[in-house]
């Protein structure tokens, strides 16, 4: 049935530090919880019986939240306090009681802000966000969980990033934004497939087979909810196994199977009252009453129907409201009431547009063309029709016919958006990188392509050794040495490079020496060339780009020689470099292009100024400073 809308409930608040392991023993857990004395640890059990009972009996969920909360206390153990507060709030939002859920999320945020403890700041924020969504305000809801998607992806916190991208995919499919939802879905599960979360892949089978029913693929998201339900029993989960059966109900239903449906909803009540939910049970029954909407039965869809209601609103969970009330509008249309009909519609109108809620708005839409058209408003209910056909369109039509394309475009953006996120500290060094590329085009312009194949190859070399994601604390570190390790790279890039280009004028000099002895018409052009080399040579360009690296690398030894002999030349501080690179005579002098006699006897004046006696040796001593 096109128009059976899944009730989405509050999901994404398996607590991970519990669910990610095996399943719980809860009399192992009491037993532990008793003999052990008041410490850190003890928090921790008390913390793995709530998440035991969160899902089982909120009630005692509630009661050891509490306890932890206590024991926290007592030890001023703020991580301890400030997960106990996340705790009571999932238990307050399970429970609908939104104001106190609200509050104890916000002060859980609070603490984990403080103490800077990452995890429980994206728990505390996805809690938040849930919570909203909870409540029908899907712009909110989207908001809080962009920001703790970005703040997952910086810290890599990868459970957290699987969950806000799970959480993305359910906001966007209840929007009408199926394409998207999807992505993001099937990127959750890939991560919660590696972690090995089976409780987070149960999840994400729920809302696969959401929006499998969604583009009409009820039998594949039958399948999923199945595999979901399996995992959910072995769990002894009864919520989520509540949430599953109410799932498998509606597929059934859009497959025809009104029999088969209605005994799913039947066990999914059950489930509900058994995990003492409330919105749940709101579920179950709009479910029963769209079934019996269906099967042609209004006087009896209407009694469900206004149960369902009452529980939602008594709760104040809108967006269920806005569903039940628009299976009530169709019931009443089925009883030739169409002016009760258009005052629930219109009613349901108002949460649709403020929440931006399509899938509601567009079933809202269709019921009141046809309540207009039942009023003789035939002009009123061909517009109604044609606005309901635009937005069912736009979720369903040209969602499914882009789908491929939007979601090829789309997944390599945020993968390549992930990448950048995750590995921040690459991205930096790469752009110190890219400054210097820049300060040394103008030095390869004289067409050194040997020059330059040397410094392709051991930029490469360098990118090879680049460490990836790197902890939070270190990273700022590592980035300061991988900053430096490409300084040095650089810097013997530059030495070769000096090296090889006075070699070769060298070599270019002695070539136009030979011109002398040839025609008439290189005479000219020989004094010109010798002219430009000459220059060329005095040139000291290629010196500052070089000292400029070397101060970097060798934290400004330069000045630290000026300050210790101020009397030294910058002939001796070039060379004085040259040494600390550990290049051999030979290496300078044909750098400096001088005979290496030469260097042999700047070396002794330079050791003579520096006031170091003949056992010192001229290099250890250059490399100490």
């Amino acid at each position: 049935m096109k128009n059976s809308v899944k009730v989405l409930l509050l999901f994404l608040i398996h607590c991970p530090l519990v669910f990610s392991q095996n399943k719980l023993d809860i009399d192992s857990l009491m037993s532990v919880y008793e003999k052990q004395p008041l410490d850190t640890l003890k928090v921790k059990t008390t913390n793995n019986i709530v998440n035991y009972y969160m899902y089982r009996d909120p009630n005692k969920a509630k009661d050891f939240a509490k306890r932890e909360l206590s024991l926290s206390n007592q030890l001023n153990y703020k991580t301890g306090i400030s997960l106990a507060y996340y705790q009571l709030g999932i238990v307050f939002n399970n429970l609908d009681v939104a104001d106190s859920a609200r509050h104890y999320y916000n002060s859980s945020l609070k603490i984990a802000e403080v103490i800077n403890n990452k995890i429980h700041i994206s728990q505390a924020r996805r809690g938040l966000a849930i919570l909203e969504f909870s409540q029908g305000n899907l712009a909110v809801a989207d908001s809080i969980n962009n920001l703790d998607l970005e703040f997952t992806i910086k810290e890599n916190d990868t459970m957290g990033t699987a969950l806000a991208y799970d959480f993305r995919g359910v906001i966007n499919q209840n929007r009408g934004y199926y394409s998207i939802a999807l992505t993001n879905v099937l990127k959750s599960l890939k991560l919660f497939e590696a972690l090995g979360d089976s409780i987070r892949i149960a999840d994400c089978y729920n809302h696969l087979a959401t929006l499998e029913h969604n583009l009409n693929n009820n039998e594949m998201a039958i399948d999923y909810n199945k595999k979901a339900l399996a995992i959910y029993e072995d769990y002894d989960d009864t919520y989520y196994q509540a949430q599953a059966l109410n799932d498998i109900g509606i597929m059934h239903m859009s497959l025809q199977n009104e029999e088969e449906a209605l005994a799913y909803f039947e066990r999914s009540l059950e489930k509900s009252k058994l995990a003492k939910v409330s919105a749940l049970e709101a579920a179950a029954l709009t479910n029963i009453g769209d079934n019996y909407v269906q099967i042609g039965q209004p006087s009896r869809a209407i009694e469900f129907l206004n149960m369902a209601i009452d529980i939602s609103e008594e709760i104040n969970a809108n967006y269920r409201v806005a569903l039940a009330q628009n299976k009530l509008a169709e019931a009443y249309l089925m009883l030739e009431n169409p002016k009760k009909a258009l005052e629930l519609l219109n009613e349901v109108k108002v949460y649709a547009k403020a929440s931006e809620n399509k899938s509601i708005l567009r079933d809202a839409l269709r019921l009141e063309s046809v309540a207009n058209e039942n009023l003789g408003e035939f002009g009123q209910s061909l517009e109604l029709h044609k606005q309901y056909m635009q937005l069912s369109d736009s979720l369903v039509n040209i969602e499914k016919l882009k789908k491929i394309e939007e979601l090829r475009i789309m997944f390599q953006t945020e993968k390549k958006e992930a990448e950048i996120a995750l590995q921040q500290e690459e991205i930096n060094t790469l752009n110190a990188q890219a400054k210097v590329d820049q300060l040394t085009k103008g030095l390869y312009a004289g067409g050194m392509a040997s020059a330059l194949a040397l410094s392709g190859l051991m930029v490469f070399g360098f990118r090879q050794r680049i460490k990836k994601n790197k902890i939070a604390r270190e990273k700022q570190e590592e980035i300061y040495r991988q900053e430096i390790a490409h300084k040095k790279k650089e810097l013997a890039t530059q030495t070769l490079h000096l090296v090889q280009k006075n070699t070769f004028l060298d070599e270019l000099k002695e070539n136009l020496e030979n011109l002398k002895n040839s025609p008439e018409k290189f005479k000219m052009e020989f004094r010109r060339i010798v002219m430009l080399l000459k220059k060329e040579k005095t040139s000291d360009k290629d010196w500052e780009v070089f000292k400029t690296y070397f101060a970097e690398v060798h934290n400004d030894f330069d000045q630290k020689l000026k300050t210790i002999y101020p009397d030294i030349s910058e002939k001796e501080i070039r060379l004085a470099a040259f040494l600390r690179m550990n290049l051999t005579t030979k290496e300078i002098a044909a750098t400096l292009n001088v005979l290496p006699d030469s260097i042999l006897k700047s070396k002794y004046r330079l050791k003579k100024k520096l006031g170091l006696d003949k056992a010192t040796d001229l290099n250890d001593f250059l490399n100490s400073i």
